[in-house]
């Protein structure tokens, strides 16, 4: 898509958000929000600050990731205006606003202060009427004003649920350029490369600083591929390589993209056909997606693919695919929930209206799809000791092929991930545009 198009689109979201957030402000009763987009604190003991990225609704309206001190006010039936901290500054560089036409939708003023701008002379002359102030408490210290009603808070979770064509644009953007760094991974680490070096190549690719990347990447070679969410990046390429995970995303203009992807290294046959019929049964339920579809339908199918593929592994005999669920068989191998909704959190808000059933206490997701909504389709399928050592001890090892399942715990597990829109007749794959 053309950036002009895009910038057209960001007009759009912009008059769309201002329609959303009046009916919840007025639904509650307030007649102006003031959003903080916070600071990063320093670490304890210490005069260095955490990475900052922004807050939720501040980047919804914005996009612009990384803007402390900064404050957007909304009124209904009013232009917002944004206050950008803008200090002079010889020790740190100052973010530049480049111009674009969304700019036009607000009145922009530079800042100097960290505090909460002064709103008594900002429109009418009584001031803006009954104030809800929303972000982190640790910057809304002195700012008069209800800060972060519940009531308000849930409400303005609810606008982020049903994406607008330019989020789709964004989410789609971000996609495209993660799978250029998901390329260079999968070559990187077929070329013997460490798991700092598969990292490397994902940024080198993304053109993407990590700690500018919407989450920290998991990159887990081997046995790491078991941990769900591995944190280290070895700098030694084990020998052999037999499998590389990587979750990793990108954001543009503050919207994130969350993929994963599994390659097996080239001398173990068996995991590759695991990925393949992983990925097949991942294709299946992205194909699920549509309005009027519950999300945990989607989870619940999971488990019977995952059942099935156990089965045609070998890796459980004895057992058909019913009691293999109803047992926690598949469970053992795939503990978490399907998928979450995306936005400009990569976990976003409001995914959970109704707490998650006791099958799938990890499930992020427990809505009914509606279009709009843009969802992770997740399934996976691991080889965790803590986790299939009960099974081996208890009455359906048995049925488990104990010598399969330790020779394969070395290839940790297979996650496969995509990110899907729920449109107004089914679902538009973004991370598998042409259908691969």
């Amino acid at each position: 898509m053309p950036d002009t198009e895009l910038l057209s689109l960001q007009t759009d979201h912009l008059r769309i958000l201002q329609q959303r957030y009046q009916q919840a402000l007025e639904a509650e009763g307030y007649d102006a929000l003031l959003i903080s987009s916070g600071a990063a604190p320093l670490r304890y003991g210490d005069d260095q600050a955490w990475h900052f990225q922004g807050y939720g609704p501040f980047l919804h309206w914005t996009g612009l990731t990384g803007q402390e001190h900064s404050w957007l006010l909304i009124r209904p039936g009013e232009r917002p205006v944004l206050w950008l901290y803008q200090p002079v500054d010889f020790w740190h560089a100052t973010p530049e606003l480049p111009g674009e036409p969304w700019q036009e939708s607000m009145e922009i003023q530079a800042s100097e202060r960290t505090e909460a701008p002064a709103l008594g002379d900002i429109g009418k002359k009584e001031g803006v009427g009954k104030l809800a102030v929303i972000g982190d408490p640790a910057c809304l210290s002195g700012v008069g004003g209800d800060h972060n009603p519940p009531a308000l808070l849930a409400a303005l979770d609810e606008t982020r649920v049903h994406k607008t064509r330019y989020e789709v644009a964004c989410l789609a953007r971000a996609n495209s350029i993660a799978l250029d760094g998901h390329r260079a991974a999968r070559e990187a680490f077929l070329a013997g490369g460490s798991e700092f070096e598969v990292n490397l190549a994902y940024q080198r690719a993304t053109g993407q600083r990590e700690a500018d990347a919407p989450y920290h990447s998991i990159i887990g070679i081997n046995e790491h591929a078991g941990t769900l969410h591995y944190q280290y990046y070895g700098s030694d390429a084990p020998k052999p390589p037999r499998s590389l995970l990587i979750d990793a995303g990108v954001r543009f203009r503050g919207y994130c993209s969350d993929i994963t992807r599994t390659t097996a290294g080239p001398s173990d046959p068996r995991f590759a056909a695991l990925i393949h019929g992983l990925d097949q049964i991942q294709q299946r339920l992205c194909s699920m997606v549509a309005p009027g579809v519950e999300y945990i339908d989607i989870h619940r199918k999971a488990h019977q693919g995952i059942a099935a593929l156990l089965s045609a592994s070998d890796l459980v005999t004895g057992l058909d695919d019913e009691a293999m669920i109803t047992e926690g068989v598949t469970r053992a191998f795939f503990p978490h929930g399907v998928g979450h909704l995306l936005g400009v959190q990569v976990h976003d808000v409001a995914g959970k209206p109704t707490p998650p059933p006791a099958d799938a206490p990890f499930l992020r997701l427990t809505r009914t799809l509606e279009p709009g909504m843009v969802v992770t389709i997740e399934p996976g399928l691991y080889f965790i000791p803590s986790l299939l050592e009960p099974l081996l001890a208890g009455p359906v090892a048995k049925h488990l092929n104990q010598p399969l399942i330790t020779e394969l715990q070395g290839c940790g597990g297979i996650r496969i991930e995509d990110n899907v829109v729920v449109t107004d007749t089914g679902f538009r794959n973004l991370t598998r545009p042409d259908g691969a």
